[in-house]
């Protein structure tokens, strides 16, 4: 399911044509990473591994609308930083990929 939800993120991506090329790199680089940590959380928490994924696939399509609605991309990121919220410690490499979807994604509007 998981692999499922981050697959539609890159479809998502890979066909939002306002996204500019330097960007959906970035974001596909940074969705590869998260695939991994998401995998690897998903083996104790996949609850917890299932809302990031979820919360990602939301942010994504909020981030790439043609008509974009920056109230519900801020509460998309929101939830999305949310998601990774207590796993500072215990998996630090998935919070800073989630923090840099996040950062990139909120720039796509600018």
């Amino acid at each position: 399911m998981i692999e499922d939800t981050i697959g539609k993120i890159e479809a998502r991506i890979q066909g939002a044509e306002a996204v500019k090329e330097e960007r959906r790199q970035e974001l596909l680089e940074l969705l590869g990473t998260l695939k991994a940590e998401v995998a690897e959380l998903s083996k104790t928490h996949e609850e917890q591994a299932q809302s990031i994924a979820g919360f990602t696939e939301v942010s994504a399509h909020e981030a790439t609308r043609a008509q974009q609605n920056p109230e519900l991309l801020k509460l998309s990121l929101e939830g999305l930083g949310s998601s990774v919220r207590g796993f500072e410690e215990s998996h630090p490499r998935l919070v800073q990929i989630v923090n840099g979807i996040s950062s990139t994604l909120s720039n796509l509007g600018i």
